[in-house]
């Protein structure tokens, strides 16, 4: 498996308070071990292609995009416009997946609430899901679902069931170990995913507090979660999704990176 970091985790500040600029930010994830970032949806392709330089002069790889959309623009908005816009916001995606070398877009694919019930966000998400499949086919790029707090595919064979209604082999899972500790358990959801599982993301959870944690902090089961994900074969990113430490918010990064170092490890 690889060691990933979100790339918007990363501070933009060192220990002494003077600013690191992106390139900084890419070298301090190399430093301190990391093999590659996620990065988030860019509007400017060009702005996206220095990034992408950047990275490989350093030796480090864009492997994913977060889509950055899919709250204010659901997939499975009964507003058209709206739903349009959250279209077009993975379609960028996946541009900025194709610039920077990335394989994978992040795809929170719908949100339930008060105005769109489950049923009607299936449909919608479903919908818009079909109407990228071709693009993301076409650019080579995977649209991974994630497993995230918006009331929809709230159980493995639900996701499964969505993915393969998507009639696409662009379509995937994006697992989030952290995310379903409040309603599930990681390593059970890891296996039904099984060959479906194309990128994961790792923070910890506290159950009782219900407030996300540092690695090793909280209650995801760590040792069961690695031998899941071996077990299902898996050898790509897992990524962490943190925020830094206030003070010397540099020393979270290399601190995180021997923390997935144990897991791996298992020992």
């Amino acid at each position: 498996m690889k060691k990933g970091f979100v790339f918007s985790c990363i501070p933009t500040k060192r220990g002494n308070g003077t600013p690191m600029t992106p390139e900084d930010r890419l070298r301090l994830a190399k430093d301190a071990g990391f093999q590659g970032v996620e990065i988030s949806t860019m509007d400017d392709l060009g702005e996206c292609e220095r990034l992408a330089s950047q990275a490989r002069s350093i030796g480090i790889e864009i492997h994913s995009v977060m889509a950055s959309g899919h709250w204010s623009f659901p997939l499975s908005s009964p507003d058209e416009e709206t739903r349009q816009k959250g279209v077009a916001n993975i379609r960028q995606s996946v541009d900025t997946a194709k610039v920077s070398g990335a394989d994978t877009v992040l795809v929170v694919p719908a949100v339930v609430n008060e105005q769109t019930p489950y049923e009607l966000a299936w449909d919608l998400a479903l919908k818009s899901m079909r109407e990228l499949a071709p693009y993301a086919e076409k650019n080579g790029i995977c649209l991974a679902v994630e497993n995230v707090w918006n009331k929809f595919l709230l159980s493995p064979p639900e996701m499964l069931r969505f993915i393969a209604a998507c009639e696409s082999p662009a379509v995937a899972a994006y697992f989030d170990v952290g995310n379903i500790l409040i309603y599930g358990y990681p390593d059970q959801w890891i296996r039904s995913l099984g060959s479906t599982l194309r990128k994961v993301h790792f923070k910890d959870f506290d159950i009782q507090t219900r407030t996300f944690r540092n690695l090793l902090q909280g209650n995801v089961p760590w040792d069961r979660v690695r031998q899941a994900l071996l077990d299902v074969g898996y050898t790509d990113y897992c990524s962490v999704e943190l925020p830094a430490y206030q003070s010397y918010p540099d020393q979270f990064i290399y601190d995180c990176s021997k923390q997935v170092d144990r897991i791996f490890a298992g020992e």
